[in-house]
């Protein structure tokens, strides 16, 4: 072939080399569609692809700072299957786990089921398991909201509608920016029980309003602190109480938030009777309980248990003397820290009435003091029913106050937000055991509130023995002239709302 045949050939070949795109990867399908494809990753692939190269890393990490909180329930009879459906259900999209807290089912294994949940989530991150009257979420295989609450009364006739099958577990996730968790035990003396009451009334004493203390009083459970050296740390009997505590992280990163816990409470219990002066107080170490007289207005001698019970259960029309009666105990108290002395507070104790004859009456728990004022309560459900409504309508305004989050004109098509505005983005519940369908009447009442104002946002609860919410709540009791605020953190027959709100960092001005 002559030489300049071979010049026109070469210049024909890299002309036509030169017209052929070269192959697209996945990098330059540009940042938005990347973005979308990797927030549907679930959480254990995402974290995979995190590792791919550095441009995936940031923005993985992008998505991953931002407020997160997943739950499921499931009501399947195997336990590793039920642990299965819900763990795959909560890391369904990318999340960094923060803290777990699990609740489950009577009928379970509660050290199994910690194992398989921990088991699932490593030993680093805090995990609570613990067994509860039931539970509240959504469905992990319907994606329907489902409530949940087990039989585990004695008289299974009279609670026929609920379930007799005590199987279940809720698992929730979450991330909260800006925030530290920790996880702080309260050691138990060996083979002796505490009562929670005095620690509660401590941390009335040493953290203000603005600090947020909500949960169960009553359960069994398991934990794992979080920490490599403490892995095998999963005994039951080597605690008391367990706290998740949400501290500031005053070293966050530029362009992280705050979150922000808002706290509401449904009481369900209303005062019958006098007000009497308690006498002749005698607390019974042995069985935990305490025996005492009493002594009320326009009457000059003792009343004795039974002459008392008679008179609360002739003005409530119950002859049979069946229903659940606590008493409300207003009284004052100092609390010491080391050598440090504080002023004293008032608070009020709820303590259930066990029985009372011809000489005392019997009460749950101890603490009572003489001339220790207090009152009978009942369980409510009409005022329930209405405190219910008024949670409802705190909750429309903090939706108003902090306006809820809405899409910008850039969301992405996966329901991915970039976040301008304060916003809801998660909520939990805690209600007495004994609330629930047999006491309204009708399901998912607790619910309602939360359900109503923020519809598709995460929210889970567990019925629970004993709910914890720290705060001024005097309405249980009328303040006196001259008398400090009346603060009580263990309520019965309530429900304890906690909110979850994210404030996003300020945008820089133009």
């Amino acid at each position: 072939m002559a030489p300049k045949q071979r010049q026109k050939l070469t210049a024909a070949a890299a002309a036509a080399a030169a017209t052929v795109p070269e192959p697209t990867t996945i990098d330059s399908i540009g940042e938005d569609l990347l973005n979308n494809i990797l927030s549907r990753l679930s959480a254990e692939s995402c974290a995979s692809a995190a590792c791919v190269n550095s441009s995936w890393n940031l923005i993985i990490n992008r998505f991953l700072t931002l407020p997160n909180l997943s739950s499921a329930i499931s009501c399947n009879p195997c336990l590793q299957d039920v642990v299965d459906e819900v763990v795959d259900k909560v890391l369904a999209r990318p999340i960094r786990p923060q803290f777990v807290m699990a609740s489950i089912g009577p009928s379970y294994d509660l050290k199994e089921a910690h194992y398989l949940i921990t088991g699932r989530f490593g030993c680093q991150i805090p995990v609570i398991t613990s067994i509860s009257y039931g539970i509240f979420g959504q469905d992990a295989n319907t994606n329907q909201f489902e409530e949940v609450q087990w039989n585990t009364m004695k008289d299974n006739q009279a609670h026929e509608d609920l379930r007799n099958e005590d199987e279940g577990v809720l698992v929730t996730v979450g991330f909260f920016p800006g925030l530290i968790v920790d996880l702080i035990p309260l050691k138990r003396a060996r083979d002796k029980d505490i009562d929670i009451k005095p620690v509660l009334a401590k941390l009335d004493y040493a953290f203000t309003e603005e600090t947020v203390i909500v949960g169960d009083a009553g359960s069994r459970f398991l934990y794992q602190d979080g920490t490599i050296s403490n892995r095998f740390n999963n005994r039951e009997s080597s605690s008391a109480a367990v706290a998740l505590l949400f501290s500031r992280d005053t070293n966050k990163l530029p362009g992280v938030g705050e979150t922000q816990f808002h706290v509401m409470l449904s009481t369900g219990v209303s005062p019958i009777g006098p007000i009497y002066k308690a006498v002749y107080v005698e607390a019974k170490f042995r069985d935990n309980s305490t025996q005492f007289m009493a002594r009320t207005k326009g009457i000059d001698f003792y009343l004795d248990g039974e002459t008392i019970l008679d008179q609360i259960y002739d003005e409530l029309g119950d002859h049979t003397h069946s229903r659940t009666l606590y008493v409300g105990v207003a009284k004052t108290r100092r609390c010491t820290f080391g050598d440090v002395r504080i002023s004293s507070m008032c608070m009020h104790e709820f303590y259930l009435v066990l029985r009372g004859d011809n000489e005392y009456l019997y009460v749950h728990g101890d603490g009572i003091s003489y001339f220790d004022s207090f009152q009978f309560y009942h369980a409510n459900p009409d005022l329930a029913y209405a405190s219910c409504n008024d949670v409802s309508n705190d909750m429309k305004l903090l939706k108003q106050d902090l306006n809820h989050l809405k899409n910008d004109d850039h969301s992405n098509s996966n329901g991915s937000m970039h976040m301008h505005k304060k916003s809801v983005f998660g909520g939990m519940m805690f209600a007495c055991y004994g609330r629930g369908k047999l006491f309204f009447g009708e399901p998912n009442v607790d619910a309602s509130p939360f359900l109503e104002n923020f519809p598709g946002v995460t929210f889970s609860g567990t019925y629970c023995n004993g709910e914890i919410a720290h705060g001024d709540y005097c309405f249980y009791v009328k303040e006196s002239k001259g008398q400090s605020c009346i603060r009580c953190s263990l309520h019965e027959f309530s429900t304890v709302y906690l909110v979850v709100s994210y404030t996003p960092p300020a945008l820089p001005e133009d």
